[in-house]
Order: C-alpha cells, then structure tokens, then sequence
C-alpha cells in the first residue's frame, strides 16, 4: 500500500513539476511586457514564479478529488476563458490587435488553462472547508452574534451613517459631478425638445429638478446639488436595503461593518453616487433585484406569498429598465433561467417577470408621447457595425469597391471615418447618417455582412477592442484620452468624468478633497498599487463574480445562480457597447459585498425546502 502511494506521489510531483515549468515559459504571453523586453524572462522574479507555481499546484494535486469529472469541467471552462481573456487582452491593450496566427499565443492558451484550473479547484477546496468549520461551529452553539441595533434603529443608523460620509465629499465637488451628457439631459428640458437617446425618467428627474430649482433661487448649482442629494438619498436607501437583508440573514456583523464603510468611503461608490449620470439610479435599482432574486429563489414559499417582496421586486424592475435600456435586454434574458428554475412557481414567476416589462413599456410609452419625443437615432444600437466598418475602412481598405465605398460613404461620410478610435465608438458614431439608413435599411445591412465575410478576424478586433476593459484585468482606462472637454483634457486616465459642465461651475468647500477626487478620476496612482489596483479594476471585478458563479455552478447552489445571471446579463448586453467604462459596469462594486457575503457565508443563503 505505501508503494502504492509512494507512486503516486511521485507522479503527482512530475505531473507539477511539467505543469508549473510550462506554466512559467508561458507567463510572458499574459504579462504586458514592451516589445523584446526580458524584464521577466532574464530576471531571477522567473525563478520565484517558478517555485510558486510548483508548490501552489503540488499541494493541489495531493488535495483535491481527481475523480469528480463535472467539478474538473466546470472549472476547465472558467479557466480557459480567463486565459483566453489575459491572452487577447495582452495584445489588444499593447498592440490593438489580436493576430489569430500568433503561435505562442495557441500553445500558451492550453498550458496556462490546465495550470489555472488546477489552481480554481485547490481554492473551491478550501472554501468547502471553510463552510464545514463554520457549520461545525454553528453546531456547537457559537454563530454570528445578535445585532446590538435591532430592526427600523439599525436601518436608520445605517442610512444616516452613509450620508454623512458622503456629505463632505459633495462639499468638496460641489456642485456634484454633473457629467456624461448631463447638459444635453438638462438641455432638453429646458428647451422642451425631448429624444430617445437619454431614458426621458432620468431626463424628466435630472432636467426638471434643476429647472424647478434654478427658478425658485436663480442658482444652477444649487439646482445640480438637490438632484445629488436627491440621488444620494435613493443610492443610501438602496445600500440600506442591503445590509438590513444581510443583517436579517445573521450573516457575521464583520462582514456587515466592513461593507457599510466600503459604501461609505470607496471611491468607485462615492464617485457615482455624487454623478448625475443615470447608472447610479439604474444600479442602486438593479441591487434591489438582486436581493429580490435571492429571496425568491431561496424561499420561495414565503416571498410569493408576501405583497410586500413582490411589490419591492416588481418596482425594481421596473425602475432598472427604465433607468437603462440594456436593463430590458438583461431582464429578458433572465426570464427562460428563472421560469426553469421556478418549476412549482413558474406561472407566478413568469407572470411577474412580464408584468414589470408590460409596466416599463407602457410608462416609457407613456412618457414618449406626453413629451413627442424623437426617436430616429438608430447609431446607439449599431455601435459595433460601425466600428467594424470603421476599423475594416482604416486597416483593410483593398476589400471595399468603388460601389461598396459609395454606399459606406452614405451613412458614414469620409470625415467620421478618419476619425476611427480603436477604444471608442463616439467620433465616428456621432457622425452616423441615420436619414440615409432609415431610407434603406437593408442596403447597408447588405454592406455589413459583404464586408464582414471578407474580413472577419478584423470585425471580430473592431468588437474586442471596444470591450476588453469589461474582461481584462489589467486594462487602463483612458478610452477619452487626447479629449478636451469644459474644463480639463483627458492625459493618463479616464477612469471618471470629473467634471461639472455647464450651466453648473464647481465650487469646491473643502480644496484638498475635491483634488483627491480629481487625482483618482483623472490619475493612474491607484493603478500602481498591486493588488488594490483590482479593486478598482472592471475586468478584475468581473472576473470576481465569474468565479463566484463557477463555484455556486460546481456546489449545485442553483438559487443563488440567479442573481449572478442578472449581473452576467448586464455584462453581456454592454460589452456591445460604444467603449469600456466603469460606470456601465458599476454593479460588480454595489453587488459586491452581497456577494462577498454569499462566498464567505453560504449557509446563511441555504435553499428552503
């Protein structure tokens, strides 16, 4: 017997041996490294890497059950994605390109997954074995203590404790970050020239306050703050929500403490909360859905049996697609998961599910026709054709003919084309003709896949390049760099519109944190810290979740899948996005302490029975 394992061992230790070998040559062709550089390969940090690799992948081997085929599946699939992200992504942040012909990239791709998957299955290991000392523990009578503020108290406390942490900092950027097209929001209520390009909830909220404000006091800026404050108050309620759910799952006070002043002070939370853009009101929205998907997969007895959770669930669907309108794709694509999954309550569930997209259309209808709003643009849904026709004209021009050149040329005229930014849709989006390709739809469809047959790996790039900050990790934002706007030009990053357009002027009460701010939204100083910098990464954060739901997928936690799949939805409608922007993303930092608090205290979300 002791030969036997003595065998054993041995290959174990050769198979981590070839494993973490491979896995070192490989590294360079995930690291951003300049062209010829030997910064990792003639460095003794290749030696280090090396040992870690070896030992983190041998303790594996000895851990884990090689046998269970499904968990080894499932965290193969997760790995190779995430390699296949960290290899395209390399290339497309340094060279804006991805060459399918590029030899190291395809033998990297199937090392680096086997190492990665051996490394995802050694750590669903020990959370298993976290959860079993916790569940012993709860056995033994010693669990999370009870909450010292109980009930409306807690909640109270709790709301008042995030609006005096972000009250200082709207003092120090007053008015508010009033950016991302909020002029042209305000603008069309002011002038009663209203169009479908802005949800006109948000239009209606953000152009009517300040308009009703600037004529009772004659100030803009005071007219900017209330909508903040406005704003804050929702955002708080929201986060709120939250934590009273956390508390009443008892999950560990810790967790709860540390979250509260994650939404009171982390930047990324602060930032949008004080922006009067519409993704802050859309994602405190989708937070709410989040919770209410949670419930009533886990107890589904008591919620569709309580008007209350139906009543706050339906209203956050509602507000979630009328804040977005990649929020109404998201939601639909939830509905087939959510009707399999509710095989006792499958009727309800669909019914419910339909009620809320019935009640977005009928008031975004509504609102339509009260306000006669335009709605003729189609270029905000057609971003990625014509960046792929952008990129195709720039870099493949020998496959349009004098015809095809001609019909491009309708619809996108030679002065938008040269404008083509590999990272950003705008400059040449902007510039779209849509009288020309409402007139003939088809004519210009026909263009697209003519071109596309002939060139796809160059579509195919056009795509990647205005999504890779949504999935690799290391991507600096600055997709507006070069770009002057009121009062600043974009240098080395464009992390956050630190702005205040007109007819808002910042007025700053506290100098030294509004220059914090500014130095987060504008500077890469963050970005240089290891580890930290993830925290503030899209792509690091998406991967967080991914991991999350791979793992609820391989423990059978079915019911705590479905709100993964609402923020993987949301995901996958805006990587067809004009560019790659935190704020499309901002749910994967207001979700994640609900998800932090499902990772780390899965018995708390067991599924009733």
């Amino acid at each position: 017997m002791k030969e036997i394992e003595w065998k054993i061992k041995i290959q174990l230790n050769i198979l981590a041996f070839l494993l973490a070998t491979a896995g070192t040559l490989c590294f360079p062709q995930i690291l951003n490294l300049k062209e010829n550089s030997l910064g990792f390969t003639n460095s003794i940090f290749s030696i280090f890497v090396w040992l870690l690799c070896f030992y983190a992948v041998k303790i594996s081997l000895e851990t884990i059950d090689l046998g269970d085929k499904r968990a080894w599946r499932i965290a193969a699939l997760l790995a190779g994605l995430f390699t296949a992200a960290m290899l395209f992504g390399v290339r497309l942040d340094s060279v804006e390109n991805v060459n399918f012909k590029d030899v190291g990239l395809w033998v990297s791709l199937p090392v680096l997954t086997c190492l990665f998957t051996v490394l995802v299955r050694k750590f669903w290991n020990f959370l298993g074995g976290m959860e079993e000392k916790r569940a012993a523990l709860a056995a033994g009578g010693i669990g999370a203590r009870a909450p010292r503020f109980k009930g409306k108290t807690a909640d109270l406390l709790t709301f008042l404790f995030l609006l005096l942490c972000w009250l200082p900092v709207l003092l120090a950027v007053y008015p508010g970050f009033f950016v991302y097209d909020a002029q042209e929001e305000y603008i069309q209520v002011a002038s009663r020239a209203f169009t479908t390009h802005h949800p006109l909830l948000h239009v209606l909220l953000l152009g009517g306050i300040i308009c009703a404000v600037h004529k009772a006091t004659d100030s803009y800026n005071l007219g900017i703050a209330c909508y903040i404050l406005f704003q804050m108050l929702l955002v708080s309620g929201s986060f709120t929500f939250l934590l009273s759910y956390l508390r009443r799952k008892r999950v560990s006070g810790i967790l709860r403490l540390i979250s509260m002043l994650y939404f009171g002070l982390f930047p990324v939370i602060v930032m949008f909360t004080l922006c009067s853009a519409k993704d802050a009101l859309f994602t405190a929205a989708l937070l709410v859905l989040l919770v209410c998907l949670l419930e009533m997969n886990q107890d589904s007895d008591a919620f569709f049996a309580s008007k209350g959770w139906i009543a706050v669930s339906g209203v956050s669907a509602v507000m979630m697609m009328l804040f977005r309108n990649n929020g109404r794709y998201a939601f639909i694509l939830l509905i087939p998961f959510l009707a399999a999954y509710q095989k006792r309550y499958r009727k309800r569930a669909i019914l419910w599910a339909v009620l809320a997209i019935l009640g977005c259309l009928l008031i975004n209808g509504g609102l339509k026709l009260a306000l006669q709003a335009d709605d003729s643009e189609n270029q905000e849904i057609l971003t990625v054709p014509i960046q792929q026709l952008a990129r195709t004209y720039k870099y493949e021009p020998q496959v349009f003919t004098e015809e095809d050149v001609d019909t491009l040329h309708e619809i996108l005229p030679e002065e938008a084309l040269v404008l083509y930014n590999a990272r950003l849709s705008d400059p040449v989006k902007y510039r779209f003709v849509n009288e020309a390709f409402s007139a003939d739809k088809w004519k210009y469809v026909k263009l697209w896949v003519k071109i596309g047959l002939k060139k796809p790996l160059s579509y195919l790039n056009a795509w990647l390049m205005t999504s890779y900050g949504f999935w690799y990790p290391d991507t600096v934002i600055n997709v507006y760099a070069g770009n002057s706007v009121f009062t600043f030009t974009y240098e080395d990053s464009s992390y956050f519109g630190y702005e205040v357009e007109l007819p808002g002027v910042r007025d700053s009460k506290i100098p030294w944190l509004d220059e914090l701010y500014r130095r987060l939204s504008l500077e890469i100083e963050q970005e240089k810290v290891p580890i930290l910098s993830m925290l503030f990464s899209p792509g690091g954060l998406f991967w967080l979740f991914a991991f999350v739901f791979s793992y609820m997928l391989y423990r059978r936690k079915y019911h705590i899948i479905m709100p993964c799949l609402m923020v993987l939805a949301v995901w996958a409608t805006v990587i067809l996005g004009p560019t790659y922007l935190p704020r499309y993303v901002l749910i994967l930092w207001f979700a994640l302490p609900l998800f932090a608090a499902v990772l780390l205290e899965e018995e708390r979300f067991e599924k009733v029975v």
